[in-house]
């Protein structure tokens, strides 16, 4: 007799084997869905009242049904309601407004750029080599890339700020910047975190480092608060007390991460603080978040999500005893360190 396999029963609440591969499988159709809607600025045309998808189209100029295709996936994944024949705004798509004050609109675009779409669809390449897949657009990589590509940079830069401005109340509630005098934010983009340091911080001074096209363009700053121009790799750092370096390492395997915690260290006055802010790997187990960004690291820029003790490890070498780990309410973390 034939011996038979029966599958165990699926429990309530969960879902059955093949539909996990299933919906996995189709991720990339909603995620897909989102950039264009992000892209084409369909809820900067929304308000209040329900809008058939006709009413959308002109001003996004996209096809009637497809758009309306689009939002009824979207809407069954929560972002935009149904309602009847149209469709408006929740409290999850309203985030996807230009002028929301905590907008994620650039961040939904981000990978939908033709860097980034090219880099993902290249994870084999990344996985056949341990190279990042956006070196099939670019041998020099992603961020060489965005230099030649001002449109495509202006959208990184922004989704950049705007996915900081989420996690920096957060940090703020979990770490307390008051004892601090000089802060030094390292690669620091537009000044969004310093600025909403200084802001509880009264006493500190405020240091932004990072490229001159970037510090450039940031726009004006607080009183405390000066920009220093230059490039981590090649150029010295301002010296601190603090040091913040917020989604930075992530960006970068390990021979140059060590190079900018060197760099730092060179600056630094034995004593002075650095805290590591990102999205921590944990010791044991998995993390859907940040395991995600670990793997479109290894596609875009070729850089790592790091466990703690992964950290610790660079720390160490780079002259930096390891603190605490300091969690916070939202998806992100910090590595305390001290210059020794």
């Amino acid at each position: 007799m034939a011996a038979t396999t029966t599958e165990p029963a699926t429990e309530p609440g969960t879902r059955a084997p093949h539909e996990v591969i299933w919906g996995l499988a189709q991720a990339v159709v909603p995620s897909r869905a989102l950039h264009v809607v992000a892209e084409v600025g369909v809820a900067d045309h929304l308000g209040d009242e329900a809008l058939p998808a006709a009413a959308l189209a002109g001003p996004c100029q996209v096809d009637a049904m497809a758009l309306e295709r689009l939002l009824r996936l979207l809407c069954a994944h929560g972002i935009f309601e149904c309602a009847g024949e149209g469709f408006r705004h929740n409290r999850v798509s309203r985030l996807l407004c230009s002028d929301h004050p905590r907008s994620m609109r650039s961040f939904a675009r981000i990978n939908g750029l033709p860097v980034a779409r090219a880099a993902i669809a290249a994870l084999d390449h990344a996985a056949a080599t341990g190279r990042p897949g956006a070196e099939c657009v670019d041998p020099a990589g992603f961020f060489h890339y965005l230099e030649g590509h001002a449109e495509e940079a202006a959208v990184f830069g922004q989704a950049m700020a705007d996915k900081a401005r989420a996690d920096i109340d957060d940090l703020l509630a979990a770490y307390d910047f008051r004892p601090f005098g000089t802060i030094a934010d390292i690669a620091g983009g537009r000044g969004h975190l310093l600025h909403a340091i200084l802001a509880v911080a009264p006493e500190a001074r405020g240091v932004l480092f990072d490229l001159p096209e970037v510090v450039g363009g940031a726009g004006p700053h607080p009183e405390r608060l000066r920009t220093q121009a230059g490039d981590f790799f090649h150029d010295p750092l301002p010296a601190a007390d603090l040091y913040l370096l917020m989604e930075v390492l992530h960006d970068w395997r390990d021979r140059e991460a060590a190079a900018i915690l060197g760099a730092i260290r060179r600056a630094a006055q034995p004593g002075a603080t650095m805290l590591i802010i990102e999205h921590l790997l944990p010791d044991e187990g998995v993390d859907l978040v940040s395991q995600t960004l670990d793997v479109l690291m290894l596609a875009v820029t070729g850089g790592q999500e790091r466990r703690p003790s992964d950290l610790r490890a660079l720390l160490r070498s780079t002259g930096f005893q390891p603190g605490r780990v300091i969690h916070t309410a939202g998806p992100i973390s910090a590595v305390e360190a001290v210059a020794i």
